[in-house]
C-alpha cells in the first residue's frame, strides 16, 4: 500500500512547479543523515534524477552570487583610477 497523499494535477501543461523554498527543503531533506533521496523524491512526486537536478541547479546558483559578491567587494576595495 501506498502512504502519503496523492495529488491529482489538473492543469493542461500536467507539470509541477516548486518554488525556490520548496526545492531547497526538499533538497535540504536529502541531505539529512540517512536519509535516502529516492524516499524524499517519492515523497514529494518526483523522480530522483529531478531531486539531483534541482541540487545541481541551487548549488550553481549559490557559486554564481558568490562570485558576484566577490566582483562587487572587490571593485569596493580598488580606487577607481
Amino acid at each position: 500500500m501506498t502512504k502519503g497523499r496523492v495529488e491529482v494535477i489538473t492543469s493542461v501543461l500536467r507539470r509541477r512547479r516548486f518554488c525556490s523554498a520548496e526545492k531547497q527543503q526538499l533538497v535540504s531533506a536529502s541531505l539529512e543523515p540517512g536519509a535516502s533521496v529516492s524516499a524524499v523524491a517519492r515523497e514529494a512526486g518526483i523522480h530522483p534524477g529531478q531531486l539531483a537536478c534541482i541540487g545541481h541547479d541551487l548549488e550553481q546558483r549559490s557559486i554564481e552570487r558568490q562570485s558576484a559578491l566577490e566582483l562587487r567587494k572587490v571593485g569596493k576595495a580598488c580606487p577607481a583610477e
